[in-house]
C-alpha cells in the first residue's frame, strides 16, 4: 500500500463500496472536509490507484444466464504466439476475465452467455477456432457464492 495514507485507504474502501457517492458523502464517512477529500481522490485517480468508476450490472437481469470458466491449452505453435491469442480474446465481449496461467493449462477465461446453447455456439464458432488452441475444458458455474470487486485494503 505504497504512498497511501489512512484517509486514502478509507476513501478507496468507500469508492469500492459505492462509487456513486458524492465527494461530500465520502468526506463525511472518512472524517475529512470536502476539499482535502477531493484532492486525495484526484491524486488517487491521477496516480492510477483508481483506474475507472463503473456500474456493476447483474448479468442475470440482462439475460446472461450462463457463467462458464474455460481452461485453454495451446499447442507449441500457439504458445509461441501468446500475444496473438491474447489479442483475440480481448476482442470477445463474452470473455470478462482472462489470465495467463502457469501449469497444465495456458489460460483461464471467465465467460458469460445468454444460455448454454449460446455458449456452445461461442465455443464452436469462435473460441475453438483460434489458432494454436489444442484443448479447452469448460466448467459451468451452477450458483454464485461470492462475487466482489472489493480489494481487501488494510490500514497498516
Amino acid at each position: 500500500m505504497t504512498d497511501l495514507d489512512p484517509f486514502e485507504i478509507k476513501i478507496l474502501r468507500e469508492l469500492q463500496r459505492d462509487a456513486s457517492q458524492t465527494t461530500a458523502e465520502i468526506a463525511e464517512r472518512v472524517g475529512l472536509s470536502v476539499s482535502p477529500c477531493w484532492r486525495r481522490i484526484d491524486r488517487l485517480e491521477r496516480d492510477g490507484f483508481i483506474r475507472k468508476r463503473v456500474a456493476l450490472i447483474d448479468r442475470r437481469k440482462v439475460g446472461l444466464k450462463a457463467h462458464v470458466f474455460a481452461q485453454v491449452k495451446l499447442d507449441a505453435h500457439g504458445r509461441a504466439n501468446l500475444d496473438e491469442f491474447s489479442e483475440a480474446i480481448r476482442g470477445f465481449p463474452e470473455v470478462l476475465d482472462a489470465y495467463v496461467l502457469m501449469g497444465t493449462t495456458d489460460f483461464m477465461l471467465r465467460i458469460v452467455a445468454k444460455d448454454i446453447d449460446a455458449y456452445e455456439r461461442f465455443f464452436f464458432d469462435r473460441l475453438s477456432k483460434l489458432p494454436g488452441v489444442q484443448e479447452i475444458n469448460s466448467t459451468v458455474a451452477l450458483s454464485e457464492i461470492k462475487s466482489t470487486n472489493e480489494l481487501p485494503l488494510d490500514d497498516g
